[in-house]
């Protein structure tokens, strides 16, 4: 054993440090490949990388729903957009009709021996002016008068939907620019993860992505317990049919699955459409206490709802872990519950 306290010689021998030294070199060693020296503090070595490891796990998961809530949103304001568009080309379609329309009068007006002024006001460079000024001219006849009402009527229409076009497609681009964002911070945690795993010894790494770490991927005795509703049930059948796929950040089935994306392709072949983010996913439903739970729940982790599985019966979630770990099966109480949602 080495002792800490000062020595009581007044140097050491040549022999004596080589001594020392050795100790020291051997003790580093052993703190390199992951194992704790005795009397070493809790929480160092291997087991402080894997505490670590699930830490940058469980942010980067936090990233991922935030990149999947981003996601959803720019596909929803891409169709705005698109909506948006279709609405202001219709408007302008039917403005240029009222404009022929009018210039047609005003054709005739002029074939006939002159134009009217209003309608050459119309015709001007100025039409806007034209429109403000239009309401109090004597000389413009009711049916003219009524005509020209629904053009500034349009016109106006034509312009908030030019603006909510624009307002939409600046959402849109910021939303895309969150999408990157999250993106980046998913990929860097889990590239941090992947350093620190392969820090460890391979049998530290091959006990770390083990299954039987804290689940199993064998189907669990169910007893019996019946689904809440026919499209639980079935959304339950999904689920166990893709245990052993991986983990895929972002992903949705189905060949590889996140926490939310797992729970909402299942529900997708229950023909049940649910939200993408587990945050969303713990309101798609009404909540009902754990002790009640039943095989089809929806079960949502953490204060923040950033991790969510479904309950199969017996204790026991099917859900997508974390990067690097298959679909499995896992104890309900595996980490803090937030909610059980019946959909």
């Amino acid at each position: 054993m080495v002792s800490h306290r000062r020595s009581s010689q007044p140097g050491l021998t040549r022999s004596a440090r080589g001594t020392v030294l050795s100790v020291a070199a051997a003790t580093a060693a052993a703190l390199g490949a992951g194992a704790a020296p005795a009397g070493a503090e809790p929480g160092t070595g291997a087991e402080a990388t894997r505490a670590e490891v699930d830490r940058l796990y469980e942010e980067a998961e936090r990233a991922t729903e935030r990149f999947n809530e981003a996601g959803e949103r720019v596909e929803h304001l891409k169709d705005r957009v698109a909506h948006a568009r279709d609405r202001v080309a219709r408007s302008q379609e039917r403005i240029n009709r009222m404009r022929e329309g009018l210039g047609s009068v005003a054709g005739a007006q002029y074939r006939s021996g002159g134009m009217d002024p209003a309608l050459a006001l119309l015709l001007s460079q100025d039409p806007d002016g034209y429109l403000e000024a239009a309401a109090g001219l004597d000389r413009i006849s009711e049916l003219h008068a009524a005509a020209l009402s629904d053009l500034r009527r349009e016109q106006r229409h034509l312009g908030q939907e030019r603006a909510e076009a624009s307002r939409d497609l600046a959402e849109l681009e910021r939303s895309r620019s969150a999408v990157s964002r999250h993106k980046s911070t998913v990929e860097r945690k889990l590239g941090e993860a992947r350093r620190l795993l392969a820090a460890l010894p391979a049998e530290e790494r091959e006990g770390y992505g083990r299954p039987s770490r804290s689940g199993r991927d064998a189907l669990p005795e169910l007893s019996g317990l019946t689904a809440g509703s026919p499209h639980a049930a079935a959304a339950t059948t999904a689920a166990r049919s893709v245990v052993g796929r991986p983990y895929v950040w972002g992903a949705n089935g189905p060949s590889g699955f996140d926490c939310s994306g797992l729970v909402q392709w299942s529900y997708a072949q229950a023909g049940v459409g649910l939200p993408r983010t587990s945050q969303a996913q713990a309101y798609a439903g009404r909540r009902v206490p754990l002790s009640q739970a039943r095989p089809g729940d929806i079960v949502t982790y953490r204060s923040d709802a950033s991790h969510v599985g479904m309950y199969v019966g017996n204790g026991q979630v099917v859900h997508a872990p974390y990067p690097g770990a298959a679909v499995r099966y896992d104890p309900v109480g595996m980490m803090p519950v937030h909610a059980v949602t019946r959909v």
